[in-house]
């Protein structure tokens, strides 16, 4: 896999890069959010995954990231020493797939990146139930993966969409954690768990439905279907 590393600290990414390296992935290096955008050429998605360092030297890396996802759908995780929850949502709603907290396990950033990159739930989601989901006022539409509360549009990310439309499947049934995080991200690795509850308050946000979605302690969530 092809994966472009957005670090302006040389030698944490001369590290980085030999350890992803040994690990198979074709690392190529960009120093600042500039280096970066040139490197995500509009007519291909060249790179499987982009991982962004948020203290780049010329631009903030959320700008950067929101300038990456107007042109490319390739999967971008951040990387930052940022580790409250509001620098976390902010970024997912910007259209980042993934928030690693630095210091981090390199075993956790390679599970991170392997999560991210593999296919979305979309190709999975069972087409018996018919094209769209209604859930009072919100409407999800399967096949365009748009949202929209009360007729205005929710504009959600990959992971949100994903992770809304398995809860809106069985309204009232309570997903268990594992199985979320095995469905939406793709792996059982159990340090995921932090990114979904910081996409569950991200969704409770964006759709400005708090009560949707029901944390069940222990357990795991379960959509809670709007009282008309």
């Amino acid at each position: 896999m092809r994966l472009l590393l957005v670090e302006d600290d040389n030698h944490v990414a001369a590290a980085l890069s030999a350890v992803l390296a040994r690990h198979g992935f074709d690392v190529t290096h960009a120093r600042n959010g500039e280096e970066a955008l040139r490197a995500l050429v509009p007519e291909a998605d060249r790179f499987g995954v982009v991982l962004l360092d948020l203290g780049l030297p010329d631009q903030d890396g959320y700008e950067v990231c929101g300038k990456i996802r107007k042109r490319t759908g390739t999967p971008v995780i951040m990387v930052t020493a940022r580790a409250d929850v509001r620098s976390r949502i902010h970024g997912l709603n910007l259209g980042a797939d993934d928030y690693v907290v630095k210091p981090y396990d390199t075993g956790e950033l390679l599970a991170r990146i392997h999560a991210v990159s593999r296919r979305t739930v979309q190709e999975d989601t069972p087409s018996s139930g018919g094209a769209e989901l209604r859930l009072g006022p919100v409407r999800i539409d399967l096949p365009t993966r748009q949202v929209s509360v009360n007729g205005a549009a929710v504009p959600l990310t990959r992971k949100e969409f994903d992770l809304l439309a398995l809860l809106a499947q069985r309204p009232g049934v309570v997903f268990r954690r594992e199985q979320i995080i095995s469905e939406v991200w793709r792996t059982s690795w159990e340090g995921t768990g932090r990114t979904l509850e910081v996409h569950v308050a991200s969704l409770r946000s964006k759709l400005r439905m708090p009560a949707l979605i029901e944390t069940v302690r222990g357990v795991g969530y379960r959509l809670v279907e709007p009282v008309v």
